[in-house]
């Protein structure tokens, strides 16, 4: 009797076939061998993930091909196939399941979507197996589900542009990736070693929007500016405005320009002094609006949000929603980017809603979900409206809703917060606009204009599916009734000093939504979706792309903000200068990615999308072999002094190294170190004592700024030499007039305070047993520390308040230093916040 050989992903998926598929007419029970599930028309088994890789090239000799330019580009005119090493065993069986002479056709159970299409034809073509093949498509793993997948079992023509598609993306990846990091790596690598210099289609252009923004920031001149608040009284109560300049107009020159802003003191001081006391005239506009909720969630949407909301990593995110997905089976397919439900699909989701109203007693099933599904029904809320129901807007998958199957105990805290959040936008898309009354007021003092905005939730509508009550909604004041014509009494006029501050890093829901529009800041809901289609990699890939970037060092996690590396920012470089802007442009990959969903649909054909992607290729290892040529070429002076190593002279200068001419000499030193290029004097000195600076402009790995000498050890290896080093030799060295002041403090008399270059020293005050005493350094947190504060510190462990401290992200702040005299280090301790005034606080409660 023939056989059907359905070949899942997963072992776990593979085991619910065999349950489920059991109960399908002409299938039949299910009897479990070693490595898959037998019955008497079908065989069920699975892989692990992918089971086979593109092969690495060759020499026709079968060793590895070299890493240098002579090897550039590669362009096989076939992709070879080779096994993963730790899962050969899994192969060989499917192989043998699939050669079985009583196997007629082999069944693709794999996840419905462009890697599940991969992972089957790779083990087809590995295989050479040339049977019928069919597609069970599903989109959830609940019964039902499974059973309608497998009674419309989608035939080989119907995949075949979505296997082509699936090729394509990997053997894209594998050229660009291939050849780009082995010319990028052979550049590196010009002066000897070998410095692996990973790219690849899709990462490098993520890696290029990270480098643009950290550029930006580590750039950025901060500029002070004023703001003047005013507290205005009229007969319901206070309320608060912010001085406006009337006819401001935004700027393409300079956008730190706001309305608000005041860039001179005298001018804001000004303002303020012809404003107090005065009386103000009132106008107002009050306007109302609507606010639809947010269309369903595709796998990038709740990555974001979820990052947003409780700090998951997309990777994360994916996981939770994987296994909600696979092994609890309450959400359908999360590896979607679409946010729309088939047109036709209205009956199914009434269905649903069913289902949940009438739900009770189940641990992890709220009883807010019963009461919203109850009133979608009985309101009459659920319509087949376009902005849900859209067959035009579903790709291979539509968005992630819940599918019915009621949460199990089991399921733990992480996982039940993805479920509550696409459960209430599922319940919340459904029901009418929210609706809101936004009031402007301007209080008008004379020429000046004050500006207060106020907005009030008055009909909740979807909102009330995340608990939100009519009243105050965010974004504003709850504003004192005025009554037309009346005139505000002017309590109190702050003037407030503030400093411009850089654009904030990509934090991982931020970067999300910047790969997919291919780099550009869209905000608009609209607009985002209609661009998704150019991002950079796939929902389901996007996850791994920054997991990647971290893995590699060109990016690191520093609590929620993504910093990129100086080795990030030195790889963008390198591509500039090589000309090989392209492998790192967002727009191009986006461009890409977009030819690959139009592939799907039989838009775009294999041969013409392979050729293009060939080209770049090419394109990439001409520009980099001919840039390197040129480099090689270019003459550097020669550092005249004896090589510390072999003795030999005069040091040869190159573009990024200084480095011995004698070939049997090994020595070898880089020109830049942590973003600092070392100067041919520099140079010179660190050869010939030793030690050179120290210098101000090293930055860390995370762009931090930091100050070092750099030493030549025995080894002959450059390193970093910090001020605390040197103590000893400081100490040592300290002279009668460098003493500051001698201080009296508990348990010490007449103890000096020393000042040199850099610190001030107690030489013999605090840290008992320990004869270096207590350093204090002249400049905390960029901050300089004059000596009148120091003595102050010393004598009475606390200076004044000091301002002008400047933290790790950049924001000025005011704080005492206070002094542990049992351990020398000193800390902050910050000043309470100014109190408001009662009216104030009452008028500010909300």
């Amino acid at each position: 009797m023939s056989k059907s050989l359905i070949i899942a992903e997963k072992p776990s998926v593979a085991t619910d076939l065999s349950r489920v598929l059991a109960k399908a007419p002409g299938v039949g029970k299910f009897e479990k061998k070693k490595e898959f599930f037998e019955s008497d028309s079908a065989i069920i088994s699975s892989a692990v993930g992918h089971l086979v890789e593109l092969k690495m090239p060759t020499r026709p000799d079968g060793k590895n091909l070299g890493w240098g330019f002579q090897n550039l580009p590669i362009l096989p005119d076939r992709f070879e196939l080779q096994p993963i090493e730790k899962s050969q065993d899994r192969l060989k069986l499917l192989l043998k399941l699939m050669r079985r002479k009583d196997v007629t056709e082999v069944i693709n159970a794999c996840d419905a979507g462009r890697e599940g299409e991969l992972i089957f034809r790779y083990i087809l073509m590995i295989g050479a197996v040339e049977k019928p093949t069919r597609r069970l498509w599903m989109q959830s793993m609940t019964n039902d589900a499974i059973l309608s997948a497998w009674g419309q079992l989608r035939e080989e023509p119907q995949m075949r542009s979505l296997a082509d598609a699936a090729l394509c993306r990997s053997e894209s990846d594998w050229l660009v990736g291939l050849n780009g990091t082995r010319a990028l790596t052979a550049f590196n690598s010009r002066h000897g070693g070998f410095n692996l210099t990973p790219a690849g289609r899709v990462q490098t252009p993520t890696l290029s929007i990270l480098s643009e923004r950290e550029r930006i920031i580590r750039n950025f001149v901060s500029r002070d500016f004023y703001e003047v608040h005013g507290t205005f009284q009229v007969a319901a109560g206070e309320y608060s405005g912010r001085w406006f300049r009337e006819d401001f107009r935004k700027s393409e020159d300079d956008d730190q320009l706001r309305a608000e802003r005041i860039w001179s003191l005298q001018e804001a001081e000004a303002i303020q002094a012809r404003c107090q006391g005065k009386p103000g005239q009132i106008e107002e506009k009050k306007k109302p609006s609507k606010q639809s909720c947010p269309a369903l969630y595709d796998l990038t949407t709740l990555q974001r949000e979820a990052g947003s909301r409780y700090g998951f990593s997309a990777q994360r995110t994916l996981q939770l929603a994987q296994s909600l997905y696979e092994r609890h089976k309450v959400l359908t397919y999360p590896r979607t980017d679409s946010r729309y439900l088939p047109s036709d699909y209205i009956g199914t989701v009434r269905g649903t809603l069913k289902g949940f109203a009438s739900a009770s007693g189940s641990k992890n099933f709220s009883e807010d979900y019963s009461h919203f599904a109850g009133e979608l029904l009985s309101q009459d809320y659920l319509k087949p409206i376009k902005r849900v129901f859209n067959t035009a807007k579903v790709s291979d998958h539509f968005a992630i809703i819940p599918t019915g199957k009621l949460p199990a105990a089991a399921i733990d805290e992480p996982a039940m917060k993805i479920y509550d959040m696409v459960m209430r936008r599922f319940l919340a898309v459904f029901y009418p606009p929210a609706e809101f009354e936004n009031t402007t007021r301007l209080t008008r003092i004379g020429q000046d204009a004050f500006k207060t905005d106020g907005k009030i939730l008055v009909v909740p509508g979807w909102l009330e599916v995340y608990g939100r009550k009519p009243g105050v909604a965010g974004g504003g004041n709850e504003l004192a009734a005025a009554q037309p014509g009346e005139e505000a009494e002017t309590l109190e006029l702050e003037l407030l000093s503030k400093q411009t501050q850089p654009p904030a890093r990509y934090t991982e829901p931020t970067l999300l939504s910047a790969m997919e529009t291919a780099g550009k800041r869209v905000d608009d809901e609209e607009l985002r979706d209609a661009m998704s289609e150019r991002g950079l990699g796939t929902p389901a890939t996007r996850a791994a792309t920054i997991e990647g970037l971290i893995r590699q060092k060109y990016i690191a996690r520093e609590a929620r903000d993504l910093h990129v590396t100086n080795k990030g920012l030195a790889l963008i470089d390198t591509i500039d200068a090589l000309q090989i802007d392209i492998l790192a442009s967002p727009e191009m990959t986006g461009e890409w990615e977009m030819k690959l969903k139009q592939m799907e649909r039989g838009q775009v054909s294999r041969q013409a999308f392979m050729q293009e992607i060939r080209e770049l290729t090419e394109t990439i290892v001409t520009h980099a072999k001919k840039q390197t040529d040129e480099l090689k070429k270019r003459v550097f002076p020669d550092l005249e002094v004896a090589c510390p190593v072999c003795g030999n002279g005069p040091i040869k200068q190159t573009d990024s190294t200084y480095e011995c001419y004698s070939p049997e000499c090994k020595f070898r030193i880089k020109k830049y170190v942590a973003n600092h290029e070392i100067t041919l004097a520099e140079a010179k000195q660190l050869l010939e004592t030793k030690f050179a600076g120290p210098f101000d402009d090293f930055k860390s790995r995370f762009g931090k700024d930091f100050s070092a000498g750099l030493e030549l050890d025995e080894k002959f290896k450059v390193g970093f030499v910090f001020e605390s080093d040197g103590r000893e030799d400081e100490l040592d060295n300290l002279k009668e007039e460098q003493i500051l002041t001698r201080v009296t403090a508990e348990g010490y008399q007449n103890e000096p305070v020393y000042e040199t270059e850099r610190a001030y020293l107690a030489p013999r005050l605090g840290l008992q047993g320990d004869e270096k005493g207590i350093r204090v350094s002249k400049q905390i947190l960029k901050r300089d520390i004059p000596s009148d504060q120091a003595v102050k510190l010393f004598r009475d462990g606390k200076t004044d308040l000091l301002p002008g401290f400047v933290s790790k992200r950049g924001r000025k702040f005011s704080a005492y230093l206070l002094l542990d005299r049992s351990t020398g280090k000193v800390s902050f301790e910050f000043a309470a916040p100014k109190k408001k005034s009662a009216k104030k606080r009452a008028a500010k409660k909300s």
